[in-house]
């Protein structure tokens, strides 16, 4: 495939993928390491039934009606895993269970009996997102990523993702030090006077921003897969923190590479006729670069050493 063809049709939903995939990889470190890695399942399952809400509120897809849809999401999941714990006298990971399977069904019901038939916004797109419809009509080729006038017709997903991966990195660059403290040993933290409450939040909210600004373009298999597989791979690969983090960026940037080219070519190269989901697919690598990671890691060990601060 050379230039002309590349850049409008495959560029920038690979950029996208991209994007995605270290957005969320990035503070799916922390909460693997957290042993909260179900958060980042919980936040994709419950951001669902807030955005289709926020829809059939104002009619439209807009980022701020969505992060606001979300919030409120978020905010009555809380309130009901609290009182499933309390009440049914239950573990609170029993209860987040219950809470977010039952929003995110409530979410693709309403999604079925809703109008939505204008908009990017149904059970197919909430899966599995639309990551190969992101084509940049306007493009020539490599030509264009200098042009103001094609640079301006971008879809919108690239640069949203773009500025919620800045945002993502920002954020983990400038509490670094507090987070990889109270990340290892909450107590500590404490006892110098950091406030683990609040940066424990702000952690939950960083990363529910990146599912909820990925939501529409590869909808909540891969943000799922993302929060949790390179993580967990890179856990694998090294007991340092900042080099668990470069191998969970370099992981989550192979998946969501391979993953795209495999579901265009893949099943072409073994004589199949249709390609599949890019979303699906790219989940799927990422399981296949966690087992590698399980099965060759040299952290691989059930009781390997928590990794060093």
């Amino acid at each position: 495939m050379n230039g002309s063809e590349f850049v409008p049709l495959s560029l920038v939903p690979m950029l996208t993928g991209i994007f995605v995939a270290v957005a969320c990889a990035l503070p799916g470190n922390f909460l693997v390491l957290r042993r909260q890695a179900l958060i980042g399942d919980a936040i994709s399952h419950v951001v669902l039934p807030g955005i289709v809400v926020a829809f059939l509120l104002t009619g439209v897809v807009s980022t701020w009606p969505m992060l606001l849809g979300a919030a409120g999401a978020a905010l009555i999941a809380v309130l009901a895993i609290e009182g499933v714990r309390r009440l049914g006298k239950i573990e609170s990971g029993a209860a987040m269970g219950v809470v977010f399977t039952a929003m995110f069904a409530g979410g693709v019901l309403l999604l079925e009996q809703s109008d939505t038939s204008n908009v990017h916004l149904d059970v197919e797109h909430a899966l599995y997102g639309n990551l190969e419809s992101l084509i940049w009509l306007d493009a020539t080729g490599w030509a264009s990523l200098l042009d103001p006038e094609a640079l301006a017709t971008l879809p919108v997903e690239l640069p949203r993702m773009a500025m919620t991966f800045l945002f993502v990195a920002l954020f983990t660059a400038l509490f670094w030090r507090p987070l990889k403290i109270s990340t290892f040993d909450e107590g500590f933290a404490r006892t110098i006077g950091m406030k683990t409450g609040p940066l424990g939040l702000g952690l939950v909210i960083v990363a529910a921003i990146a599912a909820v600004a990925a939501f529409d373009a590869v909808g909540s298999i891969i943000v799922i897969a993302m929060f949790i597989c390179p993580p967990a791979a890179a856990r694998m690969m090294t007991n340092r923190l900042e080099y668990q983090i470069a191998w969970s960026v370099l992981f989550a940037t192979l998946a969501a590479v391979l993953g795209y080219v495999l579901a265009g070519y893949g099943p072409l190269w073994i004589g199949m006729r249709d390609s599949v989901s890019a979303a699906g697919m790219i989940a799927t690598v990422s399981g296949v670069i966690l087992g590698f990671s399980a099965l060759m890691g040299p952290h691989r060990q059930r009781g390997a050493a928590a990794p060093a601060a």
